[in-house]
Formats: structure tokens, C-alpha cells, sequence
């Protein structure tokens, strides 16, 4: 059983930042594990915005140069920067081990850009 907590979400102005956090335990070995950040906004389909998986870090072109992925593997913690943040980035963000939709996924928290 793995289980994924997100947190840090919230509601921002065009322009800041959030630092969302993932929790996870359970039975995988967090530090060599495939980890990823999706969204999802209303009527849309889920996309992957960010990954990390052997050292190397993927990131969709809309979020390129204003996200950051990053990992604590003592903490078992995922991590996703967003920085200069726009109202298009409005969504529930979702932590994924796996880096797939068969993977394990967290509950979601949501990012809101607005003034």
C-alpha cells in the first residue's frame, strides 16, 4: 500500500509563488522512485506538468523555467515550485509515484490564480 499527501495549495495573484508538498509512505523505495506532479482544471484532462525519475527532471513547455521539481529523500517528500504563477495555471495538482495513470496518486490540492 502507498499512500500520497499533498498540501501547500491555495489561492495566489498572478505573479507569486506556492511551494506544494507531497508526503509519501508506504512500500516503495521513495529515493529511486518516479515521481510526478499532474493537473487538472475543470474540463480538461489530467496533464503532467513536471517528473523526476533517475536524476533527470521533465517539464511541460507552459511550465518551463517557471517550475521546479525537487525531492527530500530523507523527508520522503516531493516537492513542486511554482513561481510567476498565471491565472491558466488555475487546477487541482496531483502527486503521482509511477509517473503514470496506473501509478499511485495522491487526494489532489488546489491552485488558484486570481486577482
Amino acid at each position: 500500500q502507498v499512500q500520497l499527501v499533498e498540501s501547500g495549495g491555495g489561492l495566489v495573484q498572478p505573479g507569486g509563488s506556492l511551494r506544494l508538498s507531497c508526503k509519501v509512505s508506504g512500500s516503495i523505495i521513495f529515493s529511486i522512485y518516479p515521481m510526478g506532479w499532474y493537473r487538472q482544471a475543470p474540463g480538461d484532462q489530467r496533464e503532467l506538468v513536471a517528473s523526476d525519475a533517475g536524476g533527470k527532471s521533465f517539464y511541460a513547455n507552459s511550465v518551463k523555467g517557471r517550475f521546479n521539481i525537487s525531492r527530500d529523500n530523507a523527508k520522503n517528500t516531493l516537492y513542486l515550485q511554482l513561481n510567476s504563477l498565471k491565472p491558466e495555471d488555475t487546477a487541482v495538482y496531483y502527486c503521482n509515484a509511477g509517473i503514470s495513470h496506473a501509478g499511485f496518486w495522491g487526494q489532489g490540492t488546489q491552485v488558484t490564480v486570481s486577482s
